[in-house]
């Protein structure tokens, strides 16, 4: 036995002497070094050293197990119905002394251990704070050996969608309307595609859709009307102001959009397309200013009107207000617009390259404040001419009428709605490429587009939970 080894065991059977109240003088140390040589005393010394080694390595595995067993380790938070994936790196949180491994509690909540990519994965398919158990087992531990169990702490989030109730409107309420509409149908030549659907917001605590929408052929001049209002949030009635802002136009134009009233206008194109002249073209700009502006006139006094007569004010009936006149003339097709508010109007060419904004929104130096057609000042401003366009093309693809609820979402902001890219990628959403896959095939043997529009119409847009109104015209 090496001199250092027997210093040692010399000490060890000391310091258990010493626990038995036995000192051993210096004179007996020739017999205690007799007594730690002797074989079979030498033999259980070291079984006692050996043991000792034993219970020192299990005290090691049992405390370096608690470490882990305490140690706060996060795991990333999911949300339901979206996909998880997150990665186990032990080495980040200094586990590689591991040697095996299992998680138990997953398959409950939709997840699942990938031992090549060292992940957990899957589509989690409820909320909560959920315990997942990790057992595991230490270098050095035998195989038998029981595992250790660690909690970890799994957060999943709900689906922010299921957080807001649908709770119905009051259909008792003198002005109730419908909470949603999707409407199908021919326009003279073209179709009409149109949806006007409650706002989470409302929906939430059971108030009424705002929003409103109206269209109109006439086939006696082969005029098409299409008509969008949003009423104000803070106004008391605008779900009323809306609906009666939107039939007030219809109501103007089917007295006063005769063919003979519309002759003139029909000569001007003419004269426009086969020789344009400064002077048609101010004729032109004209005629629309005169026969719109009536219209947003008369739309206003029919409120004022209403409200006079229901014993409110003009306030509570607050509501945007645009709308749209085409025809299809041999030289193309005529279109005469109008609006206040923040809700535009885009006309796609037929090719899909060019974007024409038939309207301007009230936003950028009114603060982010819309205007509404119920305010008398509108018509006494001096931009209230630019309120109107005319545009004359040879064809389109798609002429579309939106509330805020679809503005704000799809394109933030009103720089995006003059850039053509921005149109092409709203009709790519449209078209399935978005969160949810919903595709609306714009097709008119499509017999779904009705069902088809109305899952898109439901898009979530996190902070965007606006009434929602969107006529395409195709």
């Amino acid at each position: 036995m090496a001199n250092n080894d027997t210093l040692d065991v010399k000490r060890l059977v000391q310091g258990f002497f010493a626990q038995h109240n036995i000192t051993v003088p210096k004179d007996r140390m020739p017999l205690l070094e007799a007594f730690i040589n002797d074989a079979e005393n030498n033999q259980l010394i070291q079984s006692i050293i050996e043991q000792q080694n034993r219970l020192m390595d299990k005290w090691g595995i049992q405390a370096r197990a608690a470490d882990i067993v305490q140690q706060p380790v996060r795991l990333l938070n999911g949300a339901v119905a979206k996909p998880y994936e997150t990665r186990i790196d032990f080495k980040k949180w200094g586990w590689e002394d591991i040697a095996t491994f299992r998680f138990e509690g997953l398959e409950d909540l939709g997840l699942a251990y990938d031992e090549k990519t060292k992940q957990l994965t899957g589509v989690p398919a409820q909320s909560g704070d959920f315990k997942v158990l990790f057992k595991f087992k230490l270098s050095g531990e035998p195989d038998d050996a029981p595992f250790h169990e660690k909690q970890l702490t799994l957060i999943i989030n709900p689906d922010p969608k299921s957080l807001w109730k649908n709770n119905p409107s009051d259909t008792s309420d003198p002005y109730w309307k419908e909470d949603d509409v999707t409407i199908f149908e021919p326009l003279g030549e073209r179709y009409i595609l149109a949806s006007s659907k409650r706002g989470r917001s409302h929906a939430n605590i059971g108030s009424f859709r705002e929003d409103d929408f109206a269209f109109h052929y006439f086939e006696n001049t082969g005029w098409s009307l299409i008509v969008v209002a949003d009423g104000a949030g803070s106004a008391k009635f605008s779900r009323k102001g809306s609906a009666l802002a939107c039939q007030s136009v219809v109501d103007y134009f089917k007295e006063q959009g005769t063919a003979e009233n519309f002759r003139p206008f029909d000569e001007l194109v003419q004269q426009q397309k086969t020789a344009a002249s400064a002077d048609t073209q101010k004729k032109l700009n004209h005629f629309v200013y005169n026969l719109l502006g009536k219209a947003a006139l008369q739309t206003h006094k029919n409120l004022q009107a209403f409200a006079t007569e229901a014993g409110m004010t003009l306030k509570d009936l607050n509501t945007t207000l645009i709308f749209c006149l085409f025809k299809k003339y041999e030289v193309g097709y005529a279109f005469l617009s109008f609006g206040v508010g923040d809700c535009p109007i885009g006309l796609l060419s037929r090719d899909g390259s060019k974007l024409t904004l038939l309207n301007w929104l009230d936003v950028g130096e009114f603060g982010g404040g819309t205007r509404f057609i119920t305010m008398p000042e509108i018509f006494q401003n001096e931009k209230f001419s630019t309120r109107f366009s005319f545009k004359l093309v040879d064809d389109f693809s798609y002429l579309m009428l939106m509330s805020d609820g679809i503005y704000d979402p799809k394109f933030v902001v009103e720089a995006a709605l003059q850039d053509v890219k921005k149109w092409k990628v709203f009709l790519a959403d449209l078209n399935g490429q978005n969160d949810e896959s919903i595709k609306v095939e714009l097709n008119p043997n499509n017999p779904d587009i009705k069902s088809q529009f109305s899952a898109w119409m439901d898009f979530w847009s996190a902070g965007n939970h606006d009434d929602r109104t969107l006529v395409i015209v195709f």
